[in-house]
């Protein structure tokens, strides 16, 4: 039976084989969110680590927001980790949106970090 999480989990399999294809060897920036929090991160495949993360529950964000699960919060993660990316040397990486429509809080933070300097 087709339940919601089933077709999400198809739905970002999907996603993330078609990232895999079209990468080329380039880092994905993976997308999570929940009802209450947004977490951004940048991650080398490859080598199968993390090289830059950010969220609305680093401590230095929870206080330059007045509320974690809003769009305005997502722009902000967004601007976050394209510094955090820019400081580590990267600045061109592959958008992995997981199982989630473009749209709304994930678009706010692709945005974001376009606007802030990364390519994508």
């Amino acid at each position: 039976m087709n339940t919601p999480k089933k077709l999400f989990e198809r739905r970002q399999a999907r996603v993330r084989s078609a990232i895999k294809r079209a990468a080329d060897g380039k880092l994905r920036l993976s997308v999570f969110r929940s009802g209450k929090h947004i977490y951004a991160q940048i991650i080398d495949d490859v080598k199968g680590s993390t090289l830059a993360s950010a969220s609305t529950l680093d401590k230095e964000v929870r206080g330059q927001i007045k509320k974690s699960s809003t769009v305005e919060a997502a722009s902000f993660i967004g601007k976050v980790i394209a510094e955090r990316a820019a400081k580590s040397g990267i600045s061109e990486v592959v958008f992995d949106r997981g199982g989630y429509i473009y749209h709304g809080r994930v678009k706010a933070l692709a945005d974001a970090a376009r606007e802030a300097g990364l390519k994508f």
